[in-house]
């Protein structure tokens, strides 16, 4: 099994339907910057690129209901090849199968997803991170084989809708005094915020628009690092590079039609399997 240091900011993919804006807002009332920040929301790789070029080391892709599996498949292959040029943790939310297929490092499970033991039985050497929100449930996530917790809101957010009402400092500080494993708070989250979270007891936190909307989401990548308490990865590179591996991925991802097309298969390799070095996740015990 490789080892791997579970990273104190979690990058999640916004992978939301956009709203487009409407004719009346104009380009005389700002309609650049909105453009702008729909087409990030529609296309979640060049936030995820910014922020593994700024330092962060682990990316959790989210692919949302309206995902197909086909079309989370095609996102996860192209973050987790992004993620292995920067050494960085690739993790896929939900969808267990396409974890595997890519060979991404490992998941995060949600209450309503496969059980926690149940995928530990298929993932013996994987990263299985839970949602939890109480003392009692991060227990028995701990028994089921988590590795590591996600736990909230802590504050409300908008970029997951149904979720249940906050919980605050003092409900992360008491999931965090109750189990010996890794905490990564989610909700609301800002750098601010995280250097709270961080007081309270927390690993580490999570986030989706701190960096996925943001005007700039490498330099709110590295404020976030900061107020965690962590160091840039040892591969993070300057802006430059980030693109230049931004566009090869987007390219694969996308292909020459660019990123309004439906989004094509991952290069595969000889065998007919994704174009990626598996990582822990092989379903098979071995690393």
């Amino acid at each position: 099994m490789r080892a791997v240091r579970l990273p104190r900011l979690h990058v999640i993919t916004d992978t939301r339907i956009a709203v487009a804006p409407t004719p009346a807002c104009g380009r005389e009332a700002g309609a650049s910057d909105t453009f702008e920040a729909v087409a990030r929301q529609r296309d979640p790789l060049p936030a995820v690129a910014a922020a593994l070029a700024a330092g962060a080391r682990l990316v959790q892709v989210r692919p949302e209901d309206h995902y197909t599996d086909r079309a989370a498949f095609d996102l996860a292959a192209a973050v987790a090849e992004l993620c292995d040029g920067y050494g960085a943790v690739c993790l896929v939310n939900d969808r267990v199968h396409i974890a595997q297929a890519v060979g991404a490092d490992g998941v995060h499970l949600g209450a309503e997803d496969l059980p926690l033991d149940a995928a530990r039985r298929l993932l013996p050497t994987a990263i299985i991170g839970g949602t939890c929100r109480d003392p009692e449930s991060a227990r028995a996530a701990r028994r089921a084989g988590a590795t590591y917790l996600g736990v909230g809101p802590v504050w409300g957010t908008t970029t997951k809708t149904g979720l249940p009402q906050p919980i605050g400092l003092d409900g992360l500080a008491a999931v965090c005094e109750a189990v010996d494993l890794p905490v990564i708070a989610i909700g609301g989250i800002t750098a601010e915020r995280a250097a709270r979270c961080r007081e309270a007891g927390a690993h580490g936190v999570a986030v989706v628009g701190a960096i996925a909307a943001a005007a700039d989401p490498a330099a709110a990548t590295a404020e976030l690092l900061a107020a965690v308490g962590e160091e840039p990865g040892p591969d993070s590179r300057s802006a430059a590079a980030g693109v230049d591996e931004l566009r090869t991925g987007l390219g694969r991802f996308y292909g020459a039609a660019g990123p309004n097309r439906e989004p094509r298969v991952n290069p595969t390799d000889s065998n007919g399997g994704p174009g990626r070095t598996p990582g822990l996740l092989r379903g098979t015990g071995a690393a």
